[in-house]
């Protein structure tokens, strides 16, 4: 069975509490297997039939939805393309790793709305991007906390759905998988 990582939207941040052991166990009453979560902020592995991730995406967030109560999304990659968020991440290796995110997205975005995007945030911070396959690259140079390159200013602008994770956590999230 293919393994799958789901990198979870808004859990166990902004308000959306939820404990790591209870969503696993929602997924493994949906036929998943090896379900394991890694780090409390929404990151599970799981092994499923093979189906587009896609439609695990969408699955996963009417799992969350229908049992917890708060719309998240879900991206969905196979160990392959977690690798390539940080291999294939222009900043990583140049910035600090917990600076240096992936910020996996719902779908493709458009090359008009990033450059949209880097035009409505010029000048307002230190922060690099890049987009990439399903995925905006980001190095927020001095903090994420502090940054005024918040995840809904991005969002909006590229009119896509998004969560980041950095490049420490990418990279063991990927150890685990393989």
């Amino acid at each position: 069975m293919p393994r799958f990582c789901a990198f979870f939207a808004s859990m166990n941040v902004g308000g959306h509490r939820l404990k790591m052991t209870d969503l696993r166990d929602a997924l493994e009453r949906e036929d998943m297997e090896d379900v394991e979560t890694v780090v409390a902020s929404g990151n599970v592995l799981f092994s499923f039939d093979d189906r587009p991730t896609d439609g695990l995406s969408e699955m996963l967030a009417f799992i969350v939805k229908d049992r917890f109560g708060f719309p998240t999304f879900a991206a969905v990659r196979s160990a392959d393309e977690v690798r390539a968020a940080f291999e294939d991440n222009p900043f990583h290796g140049k910035g600090e790793d917990k600076f240096v995110h992936t910020l996996f997205l719902d779908a493709q975005a458009e090359k008009a709305a990033f450059e949209d995007l880097l035009a409505a945030y010029e000048g307002r911070g230190p922060e690099k991007m890049a987009l990439g396959d399903r995925c905006l690259y980001v190095d927020y140079v001095e903090s994420v906390g502090t940054s005024k390159l918040t995840g809904v200013f991005i969002e909006r602008k590229l009119d896509r759905m998004a969560t980041g994770r950095n490049m420490r956590s990418l990279k063991r999230i990927h150890e685990k998988m393989v």
